[in-house]
């Protein structure tokens, strides 16, 4: 049969690029500072990641600036310190009253933050919902993240495929309640339930913490001596299933497919540690939610759809060097940028 994980989506900004709104606007960044030049009534977004220090987020944040200055927008970037609900909730309680026109987030719960993301809403402020998302869509204008059922079943079939569709797999996942992981577990589940010869024992979450990723790999494969194959659906739980696998002495024996595609992942794959990782363009997420709230703000025009999907690449060792596959690779500051990613076509 086809397998999902031979498919590489690519995705055409050309399609987002609109004539008409081009002032020249900037804004910090990292440590960069700009003034925006020529702009009148500039309107303001805020980009409210997921969590600090995250190159996912930092290379969504490189493709939402990029938009920005196109765009005449004046962007700031956000984040908590921790994958929480909690914190996030202040944190966006802060944003709303400094009065930004929209507000572009990632939510770390998708119930918990359904009320503060209402009392933005009633505030005035257009909301967008990036990556993650909530589960009353009456709020956002709409959400632009990976099809991360689809990035699962990709997962599923990728690490099949390595362990020749026979042995015992697992999943390390991040917080119950998590939006994107939730579903690559479910999308995992369901595709590898599909292979006749592959026992599926079960998942642990790792609250978004390597090191614990990486006690609780250890756990299983002293509970599962004979474990083939693990998925990580996220940068950290494959960083530290990747860690356990290491120091366990059993690298290249037991194959490692993860989510994203950040350097250490990057080290670990180009090391025969982790044998595949599913990245999403993040870079994309926010190349194109920024478009879609200029189209709002500064045209008047609301989204056509409420959910928009960015693609997949599947990174192998016999990929990596490809710029097709490179560019999506992602970085711990925009100046890591390839020129081609930093550029976009117009």
């Amino acid at each position: 049969m086809t397998k999902r994980s031979d498919m590489c989506f690519k995705f055409n900004r050309r399609d987002l690029m609109k004539a008409g709104a081009a002032t020249a606007a900037v804004t910090a960044i990292g440590g960069l500072n700009y003034t925006p030049v020529g702009a009148q009534e500039t309107k303001k977004v805020t980009l409210i990641q997921g969590i600090q220090n995250d190159q996912f987020y930092i290379s969504m944040a490189c493709g939402a600036q990029q938009a920005a200055n196109e765009r005449g927008l004046e962007l700031e970037v956000q984040a908590g310190e921790k994958w929480d609900a909690s914190i996030q909730t202040t944190l966006l309680n802060a944003v709303v009253q400094s009065d930004p026109d929209a507000i572009l987030i990632a939510p770390n719960d998708r119930v918990a933050m359904i009320s503060p993301l209402r009392d933005a809403k009633d505030a005035g402020i257009a909301v967008f919902t990036v990556d993650t998302f909530i589960e009353d869509d009456s709020i956002a204008l709409a959400n632009v993240a990976s099809d991360n059922i689809l990035g699962g079943q990709m997962a599923a079939d990728a690490l099949a495929e390595l362990i020749g569709e026979t042995g015992k797999v697992y999943v390390s996942n991040t917080i119950a309640g998590t939006s994107t992981t939730d579903q690559r577990q479910q999308g995992f589940e369901e595709q590898i339930a599909t292979y006749e010869n592959i026992e599926y024992i079960g998942n642990d979450y790792n609250n978004n913490d390597p090191t614990t990723a990486a006690s609780q790999t250890s756990a299983q494969l002293q509970a599962h001596p004979d474990l083939a194959g693990i998925f990580g659906t996220n940068l950290f739980s494959a960083q530290g299933a990747a860690a356990a696998v290491k120091d366990a002495g059993r690298t290249g024996e037991i194959k490692i497919v993860g989510f994203d595609a950040g350097p250490q992942q990057v080290a670990d794959l180009q090391a025969g540690v982790v044998d595949a990782l599913i990245a999403q363009h993040p870079y994309d997420i926010g190349y194109q939610a920024v478009n879609l709230a200029a189209d709002y703000l500064l045209d008047g025009a609301e989204p056509a759809e409420k959910v928009f999907t960015t693609g997949y690449s599947v990174v192998t060792r016999d990929n990596i060097e490809d710029p097709e596959i490179a560019r999506y690779l992602y970085v711990s500051d925009c100046s890591e940028l390839p020129e081609t990613e930093a550029t976009p076509a117009g």
